[in-house]
C-alpha cells in the first residue's frame, strides 16, 4: 500500500497521472504506476507532442502510415493506439470500481476550442471510434464549448471538462451536465450510471497569474504580498464548496435515483511552478471526497515520497471567501485573471499542436526522400 491508495481509500481522492507516453506503456512504468494507486490518466496536446518529438518509439508507425494517408490522420492514429493501450491498462480498475475510475482522456483537437458545432462532432467522433467505456473525451470549457458538453451528456457520452479557471464557468459547467443528464433522461434512458464526467479546474496556473498581478498592485502593502500563492487553492476550495452546493437537493436527487453519477472536480495543473512554494502545494491542500487530483510523473512521484494523507479541501472555506475579497479590494479580478488563463491555455495547446504537425510534415518529407 501507498499514499496514493490511502488517498483513495481513506480520502476518496482519485489519483491520476497526468502524462501519457508510448515507451511507458511499452516498458511497464505505467502499469508499475497503476501498482502503485494511480487509477486514470489524462493527455492532451502538449503532452503527446512531447512524447512523439522527444522520442524514436513512434517513427516507425508513423512512417508507415504517411505512405497512405496524411500527416495528421496519422498523427490521430499514432495517438489513439497509445489511448488504446492505456484503456487497456486500466480497465480493470474501471470494472473494479463499478464504472467510477481507470478512465483515460483524450482531447479534440484545440483548433476547435471556439466551434461549437466542431466540437460537438469531433468529440462524438472520438468516442465512436474509440468504442470503450473508460474514455473520457477532453472539451474545453469555453463559452462556445458549454453547449458541446451538454450535447454530449445527452448523447450518454463520457466528458472531461478541461481548461476551467473561474468559478462562474464552473457554475456554467454543472449545468450543461445536469441539463444534459436531463435530456437523456427524457430521451427514454432509465439507468443514467453509464455517464461519466469530471470537470477539470486548473489551479498552478491561477497563482502563477495572480502573483504577478498582486506584485503590480501591492505598492508597500506587506498584507496584499502576503496573499501570493493562495488564491488558485482558495478559487478551488470555492469550487469545491459549489460542487456540494449544486450536487445536493431535489434537482440532483431526482437524476440520482436514475444512478447519475457526480461529475466529479478535478484538480489539473498541480505540479508547482514557483519554486519558493512547496512541491506539494496543491495536491495536499486539495484533498477531499469525489475529487481527483492528475498529476504529472514528477508531482506523482514527490506525493509517494512525503504526501500528507488529510482531509484538507474543505478547510477554512471562510478564510478562502476571506482571501478572493481581498484580492478584488486590491483590483484583481478573478474573473478577468481566468479570461486570460483561458486565452492563454488554448492558444498553448494550439501552438503545441501546430509545433508537433510541423515537425512531423517534416520528419515525413524526409522519409520521402530517402
Amino acid at each position: 500500500m501507498t499514499t496514493l491508495h490511502d488517498l483513495y481509500d481513506d480520502q476518496g481522492q482519485s489519483p491520476w497521472l497526468d502524462n501519457l507516453r508510448r515507451d511507458w506503456i511499452q516498458d511497464g512504468k505505467l502499469a508499475g504506476l497503476v501498482d502503485q494507486g494511480i487509477r486514470g490518466v489524462t493527455s492532451n496536446p502538449t503532452i503527446f507532442a512531447k512524447a512523439i518529438s522527444g522520442q524514436d518509439t513512434y517513427d516507425e508507425q508513423f512512417g508507415s502510415l504517411v505512405r497512405t494517408i496524411s500527416v495528421e490522420d496519422a498523427y490521430w492514429d499514432l495517438v489513439l493506439d497509445d489511448i488504446g493501450a492505456a484503456l487497456r491498462l486500466l480497465r480493470p480498475v474501471y470494472d473494479a470500481s463499478g464504472g467510477g475510475d481507470g478512465f483515460v482522456s483524450v482531447e479534440v483537437a484545440p483548433s476547435l476550442a471556439h466551434d461549437t458545432e466542431g466540437t460537438t462532432a469531433a468529440a462524438r467522433g472520438l468516442h465512436e471510434r474509440i468504442a470503450q467505456p473508460n474514455v473520457l473525451v477532453k472539451i474545453p470549457a469555453t463559452p462556445e464549448c458549454v453547449p458541446s458538453i451538454r450535447q454530449m451528456i445527452a448523447e450518454g457520452r463520457s466528458i472531461n471538462v478541461t481548461l476551467i479557471f473561474s468559478i462562474t464557468r464552473y457554475g456554467d459547467v454543472i449545468e450543461a451536465y445536469l441539463s444534459g443528464l436531463e435530456a437523456l433522461a427524457a430521451s427514454g434512458v432509465e439507468d443514467l450510471s453509464g455517464v461519466a464526467s469530471v470537470a477539470s479546474f486548473f489551479i498552478s496556473r491561477v497563482d502563477t497569474e495572480v502573483d504577478k498581478r498582486i506584485e503590480a498592485a501591492a505598492g508597500g502593502d506587506a498584507g496584499l504580498l502576503e496573499l501570493r500563492g493562495r488564491a488558485a487553492v482558495a478559487q478551488a476550495r470555492l469550487a469545491y464548496a459549489l460542487f456540494t452546493e449544486r450536487f445536493a437537493g431535489p434537482r440532483w436527487e431526482a437524476l440520482a435515483a436514475k444512478g447519475a453519477r457526480v461529475q466529479r472536480p478535478l484538480w489539473a495543473s498541480t505540479s508547482t511552478k514557483n519554486p519558493a512554494y512547496p512541491d506539494l502545494a496543491y495536491v495536499d491542500t486539495l484533498i477531499g471526497p469525489d475529487t481527483v487530483n492528475t498529476m504529472p510523473d514528477g508531482t506523482v512521484a514527490d506525493f509517494l515520497d512525503h504526501g500528507t494523507v488529510a482531509r484538507t479541501v474543505d478547510t477554512d472555506v471562510t478564510g478562502a471567501r476571506a482571501v478572493i475579497d481581498r484580492l478584488a479590494e486590491a483590483g484583481i479580478d478573478m474573473e478577468d485573471v481566468a479570461g486570460t488563463l483561458e486565452t492563454e491555455g488554448v492558444a498553448s495547446f494550439a501552438a503545441s499542436f501546430d509545433e508537433l504537425m510541423q515537425s512531423l510534415n517534416d520528419k515525413a518529407a524526409a522519409l520521402a526522400g530517402t
